[in-house]
């Protein structure tokens, strides 16, 4: 009987453990064309209604390393989401403008970015299902 008793508790012991390794998807991005090693690269993923408003619903950060870097999202559930990355090179937290109002640091998104103005969510949006993704996006 005591046997019977450890078989069962070590079968329930064995779901629970598989049970918590899957908490969602992971979303892998590799940053390219990183221009040096100052500072560090800021990464979010955005719902629309976080997107070009503040932090991501879930946020990376990474020193920079100049040529590759590479954030990863996890436990994310299916959806629709937008990354956004920054090279932030002077640490302040924050994208800095040149007087006319270009990007003074270099930043991605996933899909295309507009080649006037803003990027918007619909450029950039993709979707989650139940399968980890991976993504190039180059500065």
């Amino acid at each position: 009987m005591k046997t019977l008793g450890l078989i069962f508790g070590l079968v329930f012991i064995g779901f629970v453990a598989t049970a918590q390794e899957n908490n969602g998807i992971s979303i892998t991005v590799t940053i390219e064309n990183v221009l040096s090693d100052e500072g560090k690269i800021l990464g979010a993923l955005h719902s629309t209604e976080t997107f070009m408003k503040g932090p991501g619903i879930l946020n990376e950060v990474k020193n920079a390393v100049k040529g590759e870097v590479t954030l990863t999202f996890s436990e994310v559930t299916p959806g629709t989401f937008a990354i956004m990355v920054l090279h932030d090179s002077n640490n302040n937290n924050r994208m800095d403008y040149e007087a006319n109002g270009m990007p003074k640091e270099s930043f991605a998104t996933s899909g295309n970015l507009e080649p006037y103005g803003p990027p918007t969510f619909n450029s950039a949006k993709f979707e989650v299902a139940n399968e980890d993704l991976e993504f190039r996006i180059r500065f």
